[in-house]
């Protein structure tokens, strides 16, 4: 029988071990990801990153990991035009579609505005709110 060790601290090493064996399954089973980062870099003046998108493409998917604007951008349509610069990228990696999810309403609305659409909710994650699966065909 496997012994088993809970912790709150794993190594990078021991969490190699389990992306990495998750990977190798993966690739046999469906094929390979071809994952590949991608960000979308808001710099100010003095070249400093003060928000963006960060995420990755796998298996002709974008899928968005984080998407950060300083509040003097919101609702000024920056959170659309870095959307689109994403969506451009993973149309030319051969993504045929993107996903978000967000427990934020302002953000919800704001994907929305931008064509992705709700595929599945979590309600109290975090408590008092519902956090949103969003997609978009590309």
């Amino acid at each position: 029988m496997p012994e088993f060790e809970l912790t709150a601290s794993p190594s990078p090493e021991e969490l190699a071990a389990i992306t990495d064996a998750l990977a190798a399954f993966n690739t046999g089973d469906v094929g390979p990801s071809d994952r590949r980062s991608l960000a979308v870099l808001i710099r100010d003046t003095d070249g400093q990153v003060t928000g963006g998108l960060s995420g990755f493409t796998a298996w002709g998917w974008l899928f968005i990991q984080m998407l950060y604007l300083p509040e003097a951008l919101r609702g000024t349509g920056v959170s659309g035009k870095i959307l689109a610069k994403a969506e451009e990228e993973a149309r030319a990696r051969g993504c045929r579609g993107a996903w978000i999810d967000t427990f934020s309403p302002q953000a919800l609305h704001a994907y929305r505005r931008q064509g992705y659409e709700v595929f599945g909710e979590l309600e109290d994650f975090p408590q008092g709110r519902i956090r949103s699966f969003l997609r978009k065909s590309l």
